[in-house]
C-alpha cells in the first residue's frame, strides 16, 4: 500500500510539472548592424517536440519588424537572401538559424539595444504557441559571431 501511494504522488507531481517535451531554442544571440540604420541579424537552434509546429512569425524590442529569411546560392554561385512565409519544424528535429543560412532580418533597429545585454526573443507558431528566448547582443566582428 505504501508504494501504491509513493507511485501516486510521484504520479500527480508529474502531472503538475511543466512539460518539457515542447519546442525548445538555444543559443539565442543578435548582430547588430555594422552600419546605424541598416537590419541586424537574429541566430538560434530550435529544437522540435513531440508534436510537429511551424514557426510563423518573430518579435523582439530591439527591432521594429523582424522577418524569417534565408540565404541560398543559386545556380549562378550568387547568394540570395528570400523571406520566408514560415519555417516547419517536424518532430524532435533541430534546425539552426545560423549567418549564411536561415536567420531573422531585423529591420528598424531600435538605437537603445547595445553590446553585451541581452533582449527577449518571442517565436510565434502556427499552432498559436509562442515561445520566448534571452537573446545575447552582440556587436558585429565580436569574436565567434
Amino acid at each position: 500500500m505504501r508504494s501504491l501511494a509513493g507511485l501516486l504522488a510521484v504520479t500527480m507531481l508529474a502531472a503538475c510539472s511543466p512539460q518539457s517535451d515542447g519546442v525548445k531554442v538555444d543559443g539565442a544571440w543578435i548582430r547588430l548592424p555594422a552600419v546605424a540604420g541598416q537590419p541586424g541579424a537574429a541566430y538560434f537552434t530550435l529544437h522540435g517536440g513531440r508534436e510537429a509546429e511551424t514557426l510563423v512569425g518573430i518579435s523582439t524590442r530591439a527591432a521594429d519588424r523582424a522577418e524569417i529569411h534565408e540565404s541560398v546560392k543559386d545556380a549562378g554561385g550568387v547568394v540570395k537572401m528570400t523571406p520566408l512565409a514560415s519555417i516547419d519544424l517536424p518532430v524532435g528535429s533541430e534546425v539552426k538559424f545560423a549567418p549564411g543560412g536561415k536567420h531573422i532580418m531585423l529591420f528598424g533597429m531600435v538605437p537603445n539595444v547595445h553590446g553585451g545585454e541581452k533582449v527577449p526573443l518571442t517565436l510565434r507558431f502556427a499552432s498559436g504557441h509562442t515561445l520566448t528566448a534571452e537573446a545575447d547582443v552582440a556587436v558585429p566582428g565580436a569574436e565567434g559571431r
